[in-house]
This record gives C-alpha cells, sequence and structure tokens, in this order.
C-alpha cells in the first residue's frame, strides 16, 4: 500500500510523515521547506503477529508495510509551476490514495500561506491544483493521440473517451465521478493514473487538548467532516505534534502516554485503519517456525490469488488452502489443537479469504 501526503505549506505534512516513518525529513515553519519527495516505509502494527510469533516460536516476524511519499507543500498554481509542489506530483501518481493534511487549529506563532486558518478553501485549493495538474497530462495524451486518431480506428476511439473525459475535468468534477462508457473506456482511463481519480483520506491535524475528545467542539473539524461525508471520504484526527513526541518513546511509553492523553489509537494505527477502509484491504497470516508474516490483499480475494501475493507458483499450482481463524487458533492453543476440534478447514480454489485467516497453502508446480 502507498499513500501520497499533500497538503499546503505549514498544515503539519513533514511533521507527521516525521512521525509516521521516523525519516527525520526536514520540518520547520516556513513554506517549501520540503524540496524532495521523501519516501519512508512503515510497519503496519498488528499485535496477532507477536502473539503467532510466540506460539511457533517463530525466528522472524515480517509485518504488512505502507510506503508514505510525502511532497513540497503546494500552493494555489502549483499546476503552472507556483512554489515547488508542481515537480513533486508526479511521485503520487502511483500512490493508491491520497492523505490530505489539513489544518484545523489557530496558531500564530505558526505561519498560514494563506493568511489565516480556513480548511474548506484549502481544500478546494488542493483539490483545484490536483485537477489541473490532470487536465495538463490528459491534453498532452489527446495531442499525442489525435495525430494517429486519423488513420486508426483504435486511435480514433481513444480519442473520443480521452476528450469525454476532458469534458468532466473541465466542468470541475473529478475523475473518480466520471462514468466510463464501457470496459474498454475503463481500462484506458484507470491506466492513465489521475491524482483525481484517487480515494481522498483527510487527516485534521488539531491542537493536543483537542485530540482525547476527537476535535469535538472544534468548528473547523466539523467543517471538514459534513464535507467528507458528502463525497464519501474518510477522516481522522490527529495532532502532528503528540505524533511527533510518540514516535521517539518505546512501546511501553507510548502506551503510558497515550493513555495519559485519553486516548486509544494513535495517528499511525488511525490512518492505517481508514487506509484500509478506503482501499478495502484485509490482511491474511501465514505463521511457522522461520517466519510468521502478515500478507495485505483486497476483501474479496480467492485463495489461489491470495497464495500469489507469496509467490507465482503458489497461485500456479494452487492445490488447496489450510485454514483456521487467528480467533480459533488462539483459543485452541496450538494447531495440532484446532485441527483435532475440526477448526481447521480445507478450502479450494473458489474460497474467499477472510481478515485474520491464518492459512498454509499446497501447492505442486
Amino acid at each position: 500500500m502507498k499513500l501520497g501526503i499533500v497538503g499546503l505549506p505549514n498544515v503539519g505534512k513533514s511533521t507527521l510523515f516525521n512521525a509516521l516513518t521516523k525519516a527525520g525529513a526536514e520540518a520547520a515553519n516556513y513554506p517549501f521547506c520540503t524540496i524532495d519527495p521523501n519516501v519512508g516505509i512503515v510497519p503496519v502494527p498488528d499485535h496477532r503477529l507477536d502473539v503467532l510469533t510466540e506460539m511457533y516460536h517463530s525466528r522472524k516476524t515480517t509485518p504488512a508495510v505502507v510506503e508514505f511519499v510525502d511532497i513540497a507543500g503546494l500552493v494555489k498554481g502549483a499546476s503552472k509551476g507556483e512554489g515547488l509542489g508542481n515537480q513533486f506530483l508526479a511521485n503520487i501518481r502511483e500512490c493508491d490514495a491520497i492523505v490530505h493534511v489539513v489544518r484545523c487549529f489557530e496558531d500564530s506563532n505558526v505561519v498560514h500561506v494563506d493568511g489565516r486558518v480556513d480548511p474548506l478553501r484549502d481544500i478546494e485549493t488542493i483539490r483545484l491544483e490536483l485537477l489541473f495538474a490532470d487536465m495538463e497530462v490528459l491534453e498532452r495524451r489527446i495531442s499525442k493521440v489525435a495525430r494517429a486518431a486519423k488513420m486508426d480506428k483504435a486511435a480514433a476511439k481513444e480519442e473520443a473517451s480521452l476528450r469525454r473525459l476532458q469534458e468532466h475535468l473541465e466542468s470541475g468534477a473529478p475523475a473518480s465521478s466520471f462514468e466510463p462508457a464501457d470496459e474498454d473506456e475503463a481500462e484506458l482511463i484507470g491506466s492513465l493514473n489521475m491524482l483525481t481519480a484517487k480515494p481522498v483520506i483527510y487527516a485534521l491535524n488539531v491542537k493536543d487538548d483537542e485530540l482525547a475528545g476527537d476535535g469535538a467542539g472544534n468548528p473547523f473539524v466539523a467543517q471538514v467532516r459534513e464535507m467528507a461525508e458528502a463525497e464519501g471520504s474518510r477522516t481522522f484526527v490527529i495532532c502532528a505534534q503528540i505524533e511527533a513526541e510518540l514516535s521517539d518513546l518505546s512501546d511501553e511509553e507510548r502506551e503510558m502516554f497515550l493513555e495519559e492523553l485519553g486516548i486509544t489509537s494513535s495517528g499511525l494505527d488511525k490512518l492505517i485503519a481508514a487506509s484500509y477502509e478506503t482501499l478495502g484491504l484485509i490482511s491474511y497470516l501465514t505463521a511457522g517456525e522461520q517466519e510468521t508474516r502478515a500478507w495485505t490483499i483486497t476483501r474479496g480475494t480467492k485463495a489461489p490469488q491470495a497464495a500469489g501475493k507469496i509467490h507465482s507458483d503458489f497461485e500456479r499450482g494452487f492445490i488447496r488452502a489450510e485454514v483456521v481463524s487467528y480467533e480459533d487458533l488462539i483459543a485452541a492453543g496450538t494447531y495440532a489443537a484446532a485441527r483435532e476440534k475440526g477448526q481447521v478447514r480445507l478450502e479450494g480454489k473458489d474460497y474467499v479469504v477472510q481478515d485474520g485467516d491464518v492459512i498454509l497453502f499446497r501447492f505442486n508446480v
């Protein structure tokens, strides 16, 4: 899973990125501090792995991972080269979803690039820049295809589809709301990697004393939540400064600190939960003496394709899957005990893998 972090300068974007990834990207109180895209790989917290590692005495534990890409703060005109954001937009075209960090706090010591805090205006600024960047990509593609379209029917069909999308974007609507005429058109539009086609998750950056109440009573938070609900996007409340403090603590200290603050989940936990829900992802588990590992798949994936995440040979030579739910396995105490209770099932090619399934694949190539 790859997530692109966007936002205006000075909204807490790089502070959050640093906290999530401990990558040490420079974070300073002036625009355009981040002048290179920062990339960080973060393990997905999953307590089930620790339990299974202990049960199987695994030599190695491998969690699922999230890749975060943090780009320079975008400003009005970024798509035309204003500020430094435009040159980095390409870095988030390959992302699965966009995390939009929105400033929802007043602080005279932290400069706002537009002079005052207004989350809805800020969101619209970013949205328009992403839209303009998509239109620019589309114009280049149309220009290229138009020449071939005069002599080639397939190219002519592609041009017609691209112009339909262009008209849609020019109306101010994102690529995500474009309705393809058929499967071919859907495939073509998908291959363009439009920024405005990607799902957006809003990270609402609040002051530390508003974190425990999940931003209740903050009018900025209420505004963004209402807007996000209308467009079908998820939101979560964070305090980038608190996340920065949490990142320097041990697991035990972190738990105590969260308890003192009156919160149960860190920003990273909230973000990963929102990302998995938004992208329809789940994790299945494999466990053994060598390694205990989490594998991320799309909800609805069948057993052979899930096996293919481990190795293409597993999918090609799939015979069956031996499956036990994590809860049943832990309740039984051992894999052998779960088998005796009839909780280990033999599943075939049509089995749809569930979150928390502990699976042993049988295959032959």
